[in-house]
Parts: structure tokens; C-alpha cells; sequence
């Protein structure tokens, strides 16, 4: 294998003429100098130098690697030099993927941060749900996942009840779910940064007899006779789960993913809906009352929000830098 070192040692013999010269200008040993030759040639398995009298000229074989040398030796410099500023946090990327309540909430400031410290860091952002965004980081195509998950989920979901839907189809749909739910909380082999509990709040219209409740939390066993507005495959499963644990299922009538159309929606007096905390922060809320939720065990009802890398990305200081500045974003939520 042809090493830098020997490169550069060729490079100053072909300069000087001689292995005393070119040691005089490495500051080295001549026989340190024929020692790093004779493994360069040992390597190529030709000779490079040809002696003649007092001096020394190269071989055409020596002559043909002496032409790639100062290529060689530029770019290894010029690797060298940009890997410094990206281990400096002069230069470097952070791609990032999120769910769009965190992008519109918690990404905004962290990346605002990060560019004031470290205005050499690229950070690009595409916008997932998990578990497509965790395919994205698996597959090398961004390096931190913004994710969430229900407390208790272990990869799976119940079935979501369709009321007008012929039995087989609504059991292919929750299979699908059950899927889609499965591989939204599969974060093993991940790297977990956990950002923050955001707890979970039923949206009810205006009028309705829950509106007047201010602080005081409502069950799910309250609104078992209500239409119900669902979400993400994740937030539907998580939903059939609530109120499964409070002995009904809900009637869905309606599955939107956007939160301005489920609030409108309530606001219509259509149903009602469960949506997140960070949601709440970007939707306009008029003619509607968020209710905090607690599940049928007491507990207030919430979701899990954290970021995800890979360990192998976890000493890039760049991706770290992303990580701490999410962090202290969501501390101060």
C-alpha cells in the first residue's frame, strides 16, 4: 500500500537529487530516508531511483508516480483540511427530519441557534412522519429524526373501527395500522435524545358542555356517545387505545392528519378530536375549547418526543451540536 509519507519522501528526493538532501530538507535521517524508499518501492514492486556516479535520477516507474504525487499529496491536504473544519464547526451539514408540529415549533429556534454559534453548518429540514422518517435516518438520508410515540407502545396498535366499513376491509385497515404503528416505535439500534412530554388535550366545539371546564381534565369515558375527528395512523391507533381502556369505541367520522382541518371541523360541531400540545401552538383556535385528557388509568394522557441518530453519528460534532441545541429548545416548552 502507497503511503503519504512515502510519497512526500519521493517528492523530495526527485527534488533534491540525493537521500542526504532530501533528509536535510525533511529534517530527518538519511537512512531514514532510504529506509521510507525502499518500503515505497517494496510497495510497487519496482524500483523508483536509479543510481548513477554521485547522484540519483528516477526510474520511468518513479517518474510516473512522482506525476501523481503532488495531486495525491493536495488533495490528502485538502481532505485533511476540510475534515479540521468540520471537527471545528466551521464547516459541515446537518440534514434534518421532522414531524411537522415539531418542525413548525421546536426546529425553527434550535436551527436558529445553531446558525448563530456555527454559521459554517448547513442544516437542511424535510418534513416525515414516523416511521417513513426513521427509514430516512436508517437509510443514510438525513442524520436526526425528529419522532414521537404513546407511552405503552410496543409496536403495535388495536384495531380502528370503521362503522361503515364492510368487516374485511376494516380488518385490512387496522392491520395496516398495527403495521404502520409498529414501525413508527421501533427505535432500537437508534440513538435516543428525549426532548419532551407533550401532553394531550380533546378538543371540543365552543358550545359544547365540556367547553366550561378550564383546567380540570376529562376522561374518555365522558365522550362516549361524541363523533370523533382522528389523525396520523399512530395518533388514530393510539385513540382506539384511549378509549378501548375505557370500555367503548369511538365512532371515527372523520381522519385528517391537518390540524387546521380538524379544528375546523370541531368548530362546525362535527366531533371531536385528541390533538397534542405542540399542535395547539400552530393552529388558530376559534370556536373551540381544549380540555386537558387523561386516560382511563388517571394518568395525564401525553405523548413521547425525542430525537433519534445513529450511534456511529453520535461523535460528529455537528449532529451533536443539533441535538443539545434541540434540546434546550423543547427544556423550554
Amino acid at each position: 500500500m502507497i503511503e503519504a509519507r512515502h510519497l512526500r519522501v519521493l517528492r523530495a528526493v526527485a527534488r533534491t537529487g540525493s537521500f542526504s538532501a532530501a533528509a536535510r530538507e525533511l529534517g530527518c535521517t538519511q537512512p531514514a530516508v532510504s529506509q521510507q524508499m525502499k518500503a515505497l518501492e517494496k510497495s510497487v514492486a519496482t524500483p523508483l531511483v536509479v543510481r548513477s556516479g554521485r547522484g540519483m535520477q528516477l526510474s520511468e516507474a518513479g517518474e510516473v508516480l512522482l506525476k501523481h504525487t503532488s495531486a495525491i499529496l493536495a488533495g490528502l491536504s485538502a481532505a485533511e483540511e476540510e475534515v479540521a473544519a468540520i471537527a471545528g464547526l466551521r464547516s459541515g451539514r446537518v440534514r434534518l427530519v421532522s414531524f411537522p408540529t415539531a418542525s413548525s415549533t421546536l426546529v425553527p429556534q434550535a436551527v436558529a441557534q445553531l446558525r448563530a454559534a456555527r454559521p459554517g453548518v448547513r442544516v437542511s429540514l424535510v418534513e416525515a412522519e414516523p416511521p417513513e422518517s426513521l427509514a430516512m435516518l436508517r437509510a443514510g438520508e438525513c442524520e436526526v429524526a425528529l419522532a414521537f410515540r404513546y407511552p405503552g407502545a410496543h409496536g403495535g396498535a388495536g384495531p380502528v373501527p370503521e362503522p361503515q366499513a364492510p368487516p374485511r376491509q376494516a380488518r385490512a385497515e387496522a392491520a395496516l395500522e398495527a403495521a404502520a404503528s409498529a414501525a413508527a416505535t421501533d427505535w432500537s439500534e437508534l440513538v435516543v435524545r428525549p426532548l419532551l412530554d407533550d401532553p394531550l388535550v380533546v378538543l371540543v366545539p365552543a358550545g359544547h358542555p365540556l367547553a366550561d371546564r378550564g383546567a380540570r381534565p376529562v376522561a374518555p369515558a365522558e365522550l362516549a356517545e361524541e363523533p370523533w375527528i382522528a389523525g396520523c395512523p399512530q395518533c388514530r391507533g393510539h385513540l382506539v387505545e384511549l378509549c378501548g381502556e375505557a370500555g367503548f369505541a369511538p365512532r371515527i367520522d372523520f381522519a385528517t392528519d391537518d390540524y387546521p382541518a380538524v379544528v375546523g371541523l370541531v368548530a362546525a360541531g362535527l366531533g371531536v378530536a385528541v390533538l397534542p400540545g405542540l399542535a395547539l401552538r400552530t393552529v388558530r383556535r376559534e370556536g373551540v375549547a381544549a380540555v386537558p385528557l387523561v386516560a382511563a388509568s388517571g394518568e395525564r394522557a401525553r405523548r413521547e418526543v425525542v430525537a433519534l441518530t445513529l450511534p456511529d453519528l453520535v461523535g460528529v460534532p455537528a449532529v451533536q451540536l443539533m441535538m443539545d441545541r434541540l434540546t434546550a429548545v423543547a427544556a423550554a416548552h
